[in-house]
């Protein structure tokens, strides 16, 4: 069986067949399959991981999502919404620790007081930091004026999770109405690329529902869509949502950590110069999550500088790890456990996915 995994290791391109094989594989199998992950790495992107400070600044959401613990329809949250000055001292402590780059991350809304706001917030901290700052965002489907608008206040990347590439499946974790509506997604990803952010998108691993074929999908998405950034975690249940009614169909926590770990081998293999992050929601499942993600392919990674009186309300999955943290116990800890994985820190790096460039490259020659 491993001679077969072997085969398959060598392609050049892998068909949606290989890449089932490859989620199937066992214990010894898959340990070819992490081994070449890390070897990919290495050459492509290197042995280093970039942090993102990230700032969870609302949990107020337009949204319903069944998936979300902070979804509209959830009565029993507390909602949150820190002031700018709180979210720009986050900034400025990525900054003065020499981070390279901030995440800012929100529960979706697309009023006119939010987007004005996230611009001010936007040209406040390249203005604190000296331009010096890298700034992801992650805050939903937007218009394509309001993309715009914030890119050119200084946003060049953007994460927007399609969460299931399957139309059947988005419908099965969504609402099927105008707020949750599939190709608005997949328009906004598009919109974000034509205007040049260095675009990401993500699932979730481990669905109830999914299956290994829904899986090698995504992962063809990902490289049909030439993706720069992916985010993509093991799917946790909330009790607080629609779909906890469904946790029966749900394989154990384990499965779906190692089933991640499979999916974030297997794009790096598949997209050798991307930027992939080891997801928060690992280290819910395993102390050492993070850094076993490292070990088979991602180097991102999210340090959170929320303030932490907020943390416990920003919880779109149970037990979310880190919530009781400060920042500087986030950065200390995390510190160690990369070095521990072997690779080093991109202190004061914006961190760009090499894809990015040799995408825009390419688009230059196609003009």
């Amino acid at each position: 069986m491993s001679d077969r995994i072997s085969r398959i290791l060598k392609k050049e391109k892998f068909s949606k067949a290989d890449i089932v094989k490859l989620l199937q594989t066992n214990k010894e199998e898959r340990q070819l399959l992490f081994a070449k992950a890390n070897e990919v790495k290495k050459e492509y992107v290197g042995l280093k991981t970039y942090y993102r400070g990230l700032i969870e600044f609302s949990n107020i959401c337009a949204k319903d999502c069944y998936y979300c613990g902070i979804r509209a329809g959830n009565k029993n949250v507390r909602r949150y919404d820190i002031s700018d000055e709180q979210i720009l001292q986050a900034v400025k402590f990525a900054y003065d620790n020499n981070y390279g780059s901030v995440v800012f991350q929100s529960g979706e809304r697309m009023d006119k007081q939010f987007i004005e706001r996230i611009e001010q917030l936007l040209i406040k901290s390249k203005n604190i930091t000296n331009g010096k700052i890298g700034i992801t965002i992650s805050l939903g489907e937007q218009s394509s004026e309001t993309y715009k608008k914030w890119y050119n206040a200084g946003a060049h990347r953007y994460l927007l999770r399609i969460e299931s590439s399957n139309k059947e499946l988005y419908y099965k974790i969504h609402p099927q109405n105008a707020k949750h509506d599939f190709d608005t997604r997949l328009k906004a990803l598009y919109d974000l690329q034509k205007i040049g952010y260095q675009t990401g998108t993500g699932v979730m691993i481990g669905l109830p529902f999914q299956t290994f074929e829904h899986l090698a999908d995504d992962l063809l998405f990902f490289k049909a869509f030439d993706v720069d950034m992916v985010g993509m975690g093991p799917y946790i249940e909330h009790t607080e949502t629609p779909l906890y009614h469904h946790r029966l169909l749900l394989l154990p926590l384990e499965e779906r950590f190692i089933l991640t770990l499979k999916m974030i081998a297997i794009l790096r293999i598949m997209m050798k110069d991307i930027n992939i992050a080891a997801a928060t929601a690992l280290q819910a499942i395993d102390p050492i999550g993070r850094e076993k993600a490292i070990k088979v392919g991602a180097n991102i990674i999210m340090p959170n500088i929320t303030p932490t009186i907020n943390r416990e309300d920003y919880q779109l999955y149970e037990n979310k790890p880190c919530i009781d943290e400060g920042a500087d116990e986030c950065t200390n800890c995390l510190e160690a456990r990369i070095g521990i994985s072997g690779d080093d820190i991109g202190y004061g790096e914006w961190g760009d996915a090499p894809h990015f460039k040799n995408r825009k490259k390419t688009d230059l020659y196609n003009i």
